[in-house]
């Protein structure tokens, strides 16, 4: 682009230098040059106004007209040369509205003056170069606008990018962390409780933890950096062996075909999520996890009994929310169930890959 700039001060130089050169010798070199600065602060104006905004007022071009024809009648041929930069403002506004009337205007600004009554008039040379030079200026005038235009474009794609990756990193800490940081709580709970009682499985709970800890840091540096860590089939063990260590008998069936990667990260997450409220809402004694497939769809469940009536429906927590943009995102939805007996529980359906569903309700909550 600065390139492009300096091409156009160069070529607005070589166009004023010989129109200056031409007027030194008359007696009106002053009112020349005064007019001359009228013209091309027009013409600068309509040009970054063209840059600036897309367009810029039509009246410029007008005003740059009456510039560019009355004072021929003053100046004479040395006032040729400036058709050239009407014909640049002329193609400008053609390009803007698809006007083929402007381009022939345009190719016209020059070579019309070829018709004047007194040749003293024209200079021939530079009123056949008038369509050449408004060309030059317009090529150069587009270019500097695509460059531009290519700037700004590059400019909202970092701040896209950055704003994905930054709603990324906050989905994934929350989602993957949270869940981690849940059951370490539970366990230096179950393993304050088995030391106070001198239980001697507080021994294999404190190896169970800090395993815990060790895939915390593996699961921190994955979602630094963005990669892909988890498994369904080793987040389903896991969750089993949590719940269990914390006193919940839990039941897991599983029938279903190999998933595609996109639709087993999201049920692991899902899984994560459904988990992590069993451990934090409710003092469940019974959970039962179920993978199946059917009609094309793949359904995930989570049952689980210690759910006290929920009074008053509230809004989704963050994770309720991240669970349904990841869902949402394959054609899938959530179906919620409390019922007042304590029961809960916690579906999430989603297509096989190719087979999107729409829905209008990312989630859907009843208590029947």
């Amino acid at each position: 682009m600065n390139m492009a700039w300096l091409a156009f001060t160069a070529g607005l130089l070589a166009l004023t230098v010989p129109v200056q050169w031409g007027l030194a010798g008359s007696g009106s070199s002053l009112t020349a040059s005064v007019t001359l600065l009228a013209l091309l602060a027009v013409h600068a104006q309509f040009v970054l106004g063209t840059l600036a905004r897309g367009s810029a007022a039509w009246w410029l071009v007008g005003v740059q007209a009456w510039l560019t024809y009355l004072p021929l009648a003053l100046f004479g041929a040395a006032w040729t040369p400036m058709c050239g930069l009407l014909a640049g403002a002329l193609l400008l506004v053609a390009e803007r509205i698809r006007s083929t009337a402007l381009v022939a205007l345009a190719v016209c600004c020059g070579p019309v003056l070829l018709a004047a009554p007194r040749e003293a008039l024209t200079d021939r040379g530079w009123a056949l170069a008038g369509p050449v030079l408004g060309l030059m200026e317009f090529a150069l005038v587009s270019l500097a606008a695509r460059a531009q235009q290519l700037a700004a474009a590059r400019t909202d794609t970092i701040r896209t990018t950055v704003a994905l990756e930054r709603r990324r990193f906050s989905r994934d800490l929350h989602d993957l962390v949270g869940h981690r940081l849940t059951a370490l709580v539970l366990k230096t709970q179950l393993i304050e409780r088995l030391v106070e009682e001198g239980n001697d499985k507080a021994k294999l709970e404190v190896g169970e933890t800090l395993e815990l800890l060790r895939t915390l840091a593996g699961d921190v540096r994955a979602v630094a950096h963005g990669e892909r860590r988890s498994s369904l089939e080793r987040e389903m063990s896991s969750a089993r062996a949590l719940l269990e260590s914390v006193g919940v008998r839990c039941q897991i069936r599983v029938s279903c075909r190999e998933l595609p990667g996109d639709v087993a990260d999201t049920l692991t997450h899902a899984l994560r999520e459904g988990v992590t409220n069993v451990l934090r809402h409710a003092e469940a004694r019974h959970c039962a996890i179920q993978l199946l497939e059917g009609d094309q769809l793949v359904r995930l469940s989570i049952k689980n009994d210690g759910v006290r009536p929920v009074r008053r429906a509230g809004e989704p927590g963050q994770g309720l929310m991240n669970l349904t943009e990841r869902v949402s995102g394959l054609g899938g939805w959530l179906e919620i169930t409390a019922v007042r007996s304590g029961q809960f529980t916690f579906s999430v359906y989603v297509p096989q890959i190719n087979k999107r569903v729409k829905r209008t309700n990312a989630y859907e909550i009843s208590t029947p």
